[in-house]
């Protein structure tokens, strides 16, 4: 209906709120009698802790306690895995503090608490911790060999290794027209939030309930967590959501802070607050992304693939996280992408070196296979003699094969199945609003002393991660709603988008409705935010409520009218009204006070708590094209032109699904040129300051566009939506990189095969950026 709330593009709710400076972040957080917390950190990439000297901090003035392991060792079990568990795994998790080794620059030894931040930080300076250095393993084909033993016990550095596949591909191989076998690198990087990491934890003893503050992502996941450290019932916890400066996956999981500030908080019973500076936030936070990958395609005579195979070697960093295996997991789930290949075998290898631990990044896995595989598509096309692009429309899974099977290719995790799509469509859709035939002219050509290229990717994303998501729906007596979610939020407009499915669903004004998100205390049972969930579990739970609503009222309509049930009653445009006349019996607000049209008098309050439970996956298809222009003499990569293609099922809020793609787009355009965790052979980080990690300002990439498309519903959530949260990043690399390949085309020099390595690429525009700076 022309006044619907879904697929209008609403402006925030949250942004007023959030640009005239009222947020509420952790650090806004200020409880009577508070303690500051600072973590001590190993300065040393691997080494045996010999001892801990504390006696000098405790001297201080203002210094309340020191925890070490010993103190915290009752408690200090292992962090456990949340998702993607892969096997082996198991064997690598981390304590919160180090005991008797420490593995990477930046692992918690110990931890400071003090009436102040300033004294906790002079205090932690004057810590001496007895270090005896031990050889480190940084690079993860050096790690791979075992010479040396990050976890001595284990026997091993290798975490998990495992093959998956479907099909004989050895025998798509051996019959195979042609066969092209390349080696590709995603370099480590991950994201940097504006506002690092934080945490307020509060103890009252006397009700034996522990408040924590600053949850995001997984709130109920992490008092689980919380829960079986510290021996505690989860519901003797609640973790508190507040306004987030961005999280993009690395923010919200359970970190070794999560565990030690609420500990340190029950230990001394005052509340402690610890806020992460951005030297720790570098070197501390998930790192992601860095994956090794040796690839080999078959083809036969007519250019379609037969095959695919190869060994991933995915570096996890010293320790396995709670979504480690995420990385390893998906990138050779979607190894595979959009096409049509009936035979495939991957070998994978995550291993352990002496650096940051990894987990997830936005659109984890995906960024690196889509680098893997679209690079190598366009490698076998040129050699092939045949256009990239046709080579691309001969191997898309069409519309007639959905859903179509891609076969089990996570260990423990059931078969991947595309559920819907029209890929050649969608393919042809951005192909043309890129104008791609007449750029495509310019590969190579040397244009106003400039080389030209322009080169793309295509991409599927699973969304909707299950098992479900809860609401609850309350109406208050001026007949106005108040709506609770499970689903986290961490600046995806959930206090726009939900109040607009709930609009919809209850016939009611949009803003009459206010919504509350992510806490413990909304709901018996919530599941946050991750795997692009929030609009396709979310927001099914919303608009399931909003229906339970109206039966729950129409039933509340009858009883005040002294009618024996609601047979005749029908809900329209948020009144309860007579079928066969459309009188209106009653009104929210009559309803909610107990004041109905005629009937006894009523009251009590109307709640409604439902959920929206689905264990299946739905998949979006795009591409990405980039149009680069590259200075000849210096290799400096200037991004002409790009743009993202998504088909989402269905969009909720164009305008929010517009800013989330186009800001993932440029998030993983920074990730492809200027982001880069960088070590030095004993494991010290080397760009652990924004004077050496780089990050992309509004003037480095000034023409980025999406085109959002709504041809294939979802028909696995009552909304026909797709996730569209992480699409806008996955293709980047891969579309940079063959956009530079082309444009290098015109040099007199082969260059098949570059770039093979997203750091040779990502080199050039970190150089240029540094000569700016250097200049200025």
């Amino acid at each position: 209906m022309s006044d619907a709330m879904i697929g209008r593009a609403q402006e925030r709710n949250e942004d007023l709120r959030l640009l005239t400076g009222q947020g509420r972040f952790v650090d806004d957080i200020k409880r009577p009698g508070m303690l500051h917390a600072v973590v001590v950190r190993s300065p040393m990439g691997h080494a045996r802790v010999l001892g801990i000297d504390a006696s000098a901090a405790l001297e201080l003035p203002g210094v309340v306690e020191v925890i070490t392991f010993a103190d915290i060792a009752p408690w200090a079990r292992p962090i456990p895995q949340r998702t993607c568990p892969l096997p082996g795994m198991e064997n690598f998790l981390q304590r919160p503090l180090a005991e008797d080794i420490v593995r990477y620059v930046g692992e918690p030894v110990a931890m400071v608490i003090a009436e102040s931040r300033y004294i906790a930080e002079d205090a932690a300076e004057l810590i001496h911790v007895d270090y005896d250095g031990l050889e480190a393993a940084v690079d993860a084909h050096a790690a791979a060999q075992n010479a040396v033993l990050i976890h001595a016990a284990q026997g091993s550095n290798i975490a998990s290794a495992y093959h998956v596949g479907r099909g004989d591909v050895d025998a798509a191989f051996r019959g195979a027209h042609y066969t092209r076998k390349e080696r590709f690198y995603v370099h480590r990087h991950s994201a940097v939030p504006l506002e690092t990491r934080g945490l307020v934890a509060e103890w009252d003893a006397a009700a034996g309930h522990l408040n924590v503050w600053g949850a995001g992502k997984v709130p109920f996941a992490n008092r689980g967590i919380l829960a079986g450290m510290l021996d505690l019932p989860p519901s003797a916890i609640d973790m508190i959501e507040v306004d987030v400066g961005g999280s993009f996956g690395v923010r919200g999981d359970f970190y070794p802070e999560d565990f030690l500030v609420p500990f340190a908080a029950r230990l001394l019973c005052r509340p402690v607050k610890w806020i992460e500076d951005r030297r720790e936030n570098l070197m501390a936070m998930n790192h992601s992304r860095e994956m090794h990958c040796e690839l080999e395609i078959a083809v036969d005579r007519d250019g379609l693939i037969q095959g695919l195979r190869g060994q991933v070697l995915s570096d996890l960093g010293a320790y396995v996280r709670t979504n480690s295996g995420v990385m390893a997991g998906k990138g050779t789930q979607f190894l595979q992408g959009a096409y049509a290949i009936p035979n495939l075998g991957f070998d994978v290898r995550a291993v352990i070196p002496n650096k940051t631990p990894a987990g997830t990044y936005r659109g984890p896995g995906r960024y690196e296979s889509c680098f893997f595989r679209e690079r190598l598509i366009d490698i076998a096309a040129k050699e092939m003699g045949i256009d990239p692009v046709e080579f691309r429309r001969r191997n898309l899974i069409t519309a007639a094969q959905m859903p179509y099977d891609a076969g089990p290719l996570v260990p423990g995790q059931p078969t991947t199945v595309y559920d819907s799509g029209d890929y050649p469509t969608v393919f042809e859709r951005g192909l043309a609003h890129f104008g791609y035939d007449a750029l495509q002219a310019r590969n190579g050509q040397l244009i106003d002393g400039r080389l030209h290229g322009v080169g793309l990717a295509c991409f599927t994303e699973s969304t909707g991660g299950g098992p479900g998501e809860h609401a609850r729906l309350e109406l208050r007596a001026d007949g106005s709603f108040d709506l609770f979610v499970g689903s986290s939020s961490a600046g995806q407009g959930h206090e726009t988008v939900m109040a607009q499915v709930l609009a919809d669903a209850l016939g009611v004004p949009y803003d009459s409705i206010r919504v509350h998100h992510g806490s413990t205390t909304y709901l018996k049972q919530g599941f946050g935010a991750y795997h692009s969930r929030s609009a396709v579990m979310g927001g099914s739970a919303v608009l399931k409520v909003g229906q339970a609503m109206q039966r729950v009222l129409l039933e509340r309509a009858a009883s005040l009218n002294g009618l024996a049930g609601p047979q005749g009653l029908a809900w329209r445009e948020g009144r309860v009204v007579r079928e066969i006349d459309g009188a209106v019996i009653a009104t929210p607000v009559a309803l909610a006070a107990g004041l109905p049209v005629c009937g006894p008098h009523e009251r009590g309050p109307v709640s409604v708590e439902t959920s929206f439970e689905n264990d299946k996956l739905t998949f979006t298809f795009g591409l990405q094209l980039a149009h680069v222009s590259v200075d000849p003499k210096t290799a400096q990569v200037k991004v002409e032109k790009f743009l993202c293609v998504e088909d989402v099922g269905r969009m909720l809020n164009p305008l929010i699904v517009h800013g989330q793609t186009v800001g993932a787009a440029v998030q993983g355009l920074g990730g492809t040129f200027l982001d880069e965790f960088i070590y030095d052979e004993d494991g010290q980080l080397i760009t652990g300051t924004f004077a050496d990690y780089l990050l992309p300002v509004a003037t480095d990439f000034e023409h980025v566009d999406a085109l959002t498309l709504e041809l294939s519903p979802s028909p696995s959530n009552p909304l026909g939506v797709k996730g569209a949260g992480e699409g806008g990043i996955i293709g980047t690399g891969a579309a940079l990189s063959n956009a530079v390949s082309n444009a290098l085309s015109g040099l007199s020099v082969s260059v098949t095969r570059l770039p093979m390595s997203l750091d040779r690429l990502a080199a050039t525009m970190r150089e240029a950026r540094n000569a700016e700076g250097a200049s200025a």
